[in-house]
């Protein structure tokens, strides 16, 4: 049957009068926080402690959010049943060691992440991508990149997206301007040797975007790279070719 809450104060106030008279320590019962541990947000050890964080709540304000949350913190390298918990957790930890996560590498063709996302870029991403274009970093900057420059002045903006139409977008959900292909398995980087950082450094382990329905076998072939339309000094099309210096 469970207890309620004036039979747990009651106990409890047992407990402190019995600490009292074993250490001399004064105790109170309004000091003593009797509510449940319900909803749990996160338990973190080490080697001597159990830190658990639970019953966050959010006050919402029209200019600003109040949150708290508890914790409850205990030394349990001396609790034998504790210990006997950790251990299990750290036993399941390296049985579990060398699972792999669902996904290890983008299957060809997929660019989920290219229509989700929007890569931001910074100077030296702009400049790469001008120097593989024939282009000048202003003019990349006007016609792939949406500018907003970071506070530290690293990041100058994103890579703008485009419709199926090939017009430009402020849909999240639309693709890159230099994502080539027409449906997904026939995806590809029109700039890969290019690309900005952001999309060097993704990494697919775990990701949840995957098209799991195409396949990861077999030859994958892409077609022509992205060829910018634009002007060069003399007036004449340059069709992706490096401008002469």
């Amino acid at each position: 049957m469970q207890e309620t809450i004036d039979l747990i104060a009651h106990r409890e106030l047992r407990n402190l009068r019995r600490f009292t008279r074993e250490t001399g320590q004064p105790t109170q019962l309004t000091s003593l926080d009797l509510g449940e541990m319900s909803y749990v947000q996160s338990i973190e050890i080490d080697e001597e402690h159990v830190t658990v964080k639970y019953n966050t709540k959010t006050v919402r304000n029209y200019n600003a959010n109040e949150i708290t949350h508890k914790e409850w913190m205990y030394k349990y390298n001396d609790d034998e049943d504790f210990v006997a918990a950790v251990r299990r957790v750290i036993e399941l930890s390296r049985k579990h060691l060398y699972d792999l996560p669902e996904n290890l590498s983008c299957p060809p063709g997929c660019a989920e992440c290219c229509s989700g996302y929007e890569p931001f870029v910074n100077r030296d991403d702009v400049q790469r991508i001008a120097d593989h274009l024939g282009m000048s970093y202003d003019e990349v900057m006007k016609e792939y990149v949406v500018p907003r420059e970071s506070a530290d002045g690293f990041v100058v903006g994103w890579l703008r997206k485009v419709d199926e139409k090939g017009a430009r977008s402020e849909e999240t959900e639309d693709k890159c301007v230099f994502l080539m292909g027409n449906r997904s398995g026939r995806y590809y980087c029109g700039i890969y040797e290019a690309r900005p950082s952001d999309c060097r450094e993704f990494t697919p382990i775990g990701c949840e975007d995957v098209d799991v329905s195409l396949p990861r076998g077999g030859a994958y072939k892409t077609g022509r790279p992205f060829q910018p339309r634009h002007k060069s000094k003399n007036g004449s099309a340059n069709n992706g070719r490096r401008m002469s210096t």
